[in-house]
């Protein structure tokens, strides 16, 4: 379980260029789950993924991963172990001179014999569908491919918790999709934890949980259908309703047997 309690995080504190980010965060995150962050931007949600895995210290409160503080530096290589982050723009992440040279990255940086390391290559492009790539360099492939790699490095790492920070935002609606359905994967056959930062809407109905950041702190919490029935809220968080529970929202409005949320367009399709 990753704990998260009472944490505040301010940006060059003490300065005129003083930044409150997250404000009396307190959330509990248990393992296996999928859980979206969302928010508008300048929520706060980028910085509260840098704290996930250590990458940042609470200014207060403490961040507790399997009961270990990230405040503790003797044991933040074992909490970066367990918690993978993969970043916005894949080319911030990708170092190797191949994709297999990526992804070997941070296993050789465990530690790990050839054997194991050449064995979790192996797991890792497998499980994002780019084992054919293993040679290519990264400059070849494109946007979702570079980012199906990044994951990869991360997974190779064999984490329990899984944090990614948007990380469809650069790629176009196939791409999003391919991402997104690698994420499901993870929990749904991998039973990684899964905690997704996204903007996107459309990306949250496969969650367990929605967890809803603005101006930094934590205004909601619940399932997908408990936060889209909340429309008035989230206009005032800058927050839209997905394309599906839109129509069906208005079908509803309209008198016609529908109900209302519908996630996904599978679901609306059943109801037309």
């Amino acid at each position: 379980m990753i704990e998260i309690k009472s944490v505040s995080y301010v940006y060059q504190p003490g300065t005129s260029q003083e930044k409150v980010a997250l404000r009396n965060v307190n959330l509990e995150i248990p393992s296996p789950s999928f859980f979206c962050i969302v928010g508008a931007n300048g929520s706060g949600k980028s910085t509260f993924a840098r704290l996930l895995n250590g990458l940042y210290t609470p200014t207060s409160g403490d961040v507790i991963v399997d009961g270990i503080n990230t405040k503790d530096e003797e044991k933040i290589w074992e909490i970066r172990k367990n918690v993978g982050l993969v970043f916005q723009n894949p080319d911030n992440q990708i170092i190797g001179m191949t994709v297999e040279e990526d992804v070997a990255f941070g296993c050789e940086n465990l530690g790990l014999p050839p054997e194991e390391i050449e064995e979790r290559i192996e797991f890792a492009l497998r499980a994002v569908g780019m084992e054919e790539y293993r040679k290519y360099p990264p400059y070849l492939l494109s946007g979702g491919q570079k980012q199906r790699v990044a994951i990869a490095g991360i997974l190779a790492m064999m984490p329990k918790y899984i944090v990614l920070d948007e990380p469809t935002t650069m790629l176009d609606p196939k791409g999003r999709k391919d991402i997104i359905k690698i994420i499901r994967k993870l929990y749904e056959e991998e039973k990684k934890t899964i905690i997704l930062i996204t903007h996107h809407m459309e990306e949250v109905v496969w969650a367990e949980k929605v967890v809803v950041f603005f101006n930094g702190e934590i205004v909601d919490l619940g399932t997908p259908k408990e936060i889209f029935l909340k429309e008035e809220r989230l206009d005032e968080w800058g927050l839209n309703l997905p394309i599906t529970t839109k129509i069906s929202k208005c079908l509803s409005e309209r008198g016609f047997d529908i109900p209302h949320p519908l996630l996904t367009p599978e679901e609306l399709a059943l109801w037309l």
